[in-house]
């Protein structure tokens, strides 16, 4: 996975929400696809949990895994994974309380026009995950965000019988909480990083093109 060693290369912003590691493996097999395509660093991090206690305070780096999502690393991003487990059909509160304070941002029309894709996991296979994944494009197109899903044209798609669907890539962990993925499930996540990057690139080029007319 790349590094940050350039902090001038475009990048492909993946963050998520995870609990058990099924959500942050997919997080990882969309980074390798976003590393695939050459242009763009995969840059990966997460958001911290909500605590119901008050005084509780969490460090600013986590003692392992990727460090926490700011609002910086949103603003100058290329383009946007975003992942959750699902909750009763929806994202998780994490998540969801770290797109809830993103509205400077859209004021600012920072994220129009930048390429966004989602993914998710659950504990079985109707678990929610359309739902889920839906619930997490809502936000972003509220950002003006343009929304990708994966393509029939991805083989595994029409073959898998665990995640992944035209929504988003997607994860089965099962009731004893599997964060492993299957084959067609790691085909698919970085598809859709390879995807997001690709298009990403696509529309980098066209604005480069229509500055200089």
């Amino acid at each position: 996975m790349p590094s940050e060693r350039n902090a001038m290369q475009p990048y492909i912003l993946i963050v998520y929400y995870s609990r058990t590691g099924g959500t942050a493996n997919l997080a990882r097999f969309i980074a390798r696809g976003v590393a695939s395509d050459g242009r763009f660093e995969a840059r990966v991090r997460t958001v911290p949990v909500v605590s119901a206690d008050t005084d509780r305070t969490l460090p600013a780096i986590p003692e392992e895994g990727a460090i926490y999502c700011d609002k910086e690393d949103l603003a100058n991003c290329s383009g946007l994974a975003l992942g959750s487990p699902t909750r009763f059909g929806n994202m998780a509160a994490p998540l969801k309380y770290f797109l809830d304070s993103t509205g400077d941002l859209w004021l600012q029309h920072t994220l129009v026009g930048k390429p966004a894709a989602v993914f998710c996991s659950s504990g079985s296979q109707h678990g929610g995950q359309e739902s889920t994944l839906l619930s997490m494009m809502l936000p972003l197109l509220h950002h003006g965000m343009l929304i990708l899903g994966l393509p029939y044209s991805e083989s595994a798609l029409n073959t898998t019988a665990d995640g992944g669907g035209p929504y988003g890539a997607s994860h089965v962990s099962g009731v004893d909480g599997h964060a492993g993925l299957s084959a067609d499930e790691q085909t698919l996540a970085q598809a859709l990083g390879r995807w997001l990057a690709e298009t990403a690139g696509q529309l980098g080029e066209t604005a480069g093109r229509l500055a200089e007319t």
